[in-house]
């Protein structure tokens, strides 16, 4: 990832498709691993799978390393355009952008079809804030 990347509007928007792409992958992985760590916490009698370490798990089920993996590239697959993977629960990706004087961060979240939020560095998805609509500049296609 380049630290100095910004990114225009436009720019950003250009890596939905693929992100959308990559976001659903990896729900669909969780979602498997979610199951398989379920399944593994039935059969051992436990209440949740938190009992679990990574390594513990790792050792009773092998065949996660390989959804980890998956997951663990999937990220590196966001994060070599130069944004950053911000969490698969709520499918968040941050753009650093120019805004007027300051940089700040657009914000996706899986589902959006544009980015229509950002929000200063230090205040995350909490201190989302519409972008206005002059700096939106939507395109619309015939």
């Amino acid at each position: 990832m380049n630290p100095d990347k910004l990114f225009t509007l436009a720019e950003a928007n250009a890596l939905i498709p693929q992100l959308e792409l990559t976001m659903e992958r990896m729900q669909r992985i969780s979602i498997k691993v979610r199951e398989d760590i379920e399944a593994l916490t039935r059969e051992r009698g436990e209440r949740t799978g938190a009992e679990l370490s990574m390594q513990q798990l790792l050792r009773v089920k092998p065949s996660l390393r390989a959804r980890f993996e998956e997951l663990a590239q999937a990220v590196q697959d966001i994060e070599k355009y130069g944004c950053s993977f911000k969490g698969l629960e709520l499918g968040l990706v941050d753009f650093p952008a120019q805004l007027g004087d300051e940089v700040v961060e657009l914000c996706w979240q899986y589902g959006e079809k544009e980015i229509a939020f950002y929000h200063r560095r230090e205040e995350g998805f909490a201190g989302r804030q519409l972008l206005k609509p002059q700096q939106r500049k939507p395109q619309y296609y015939q």
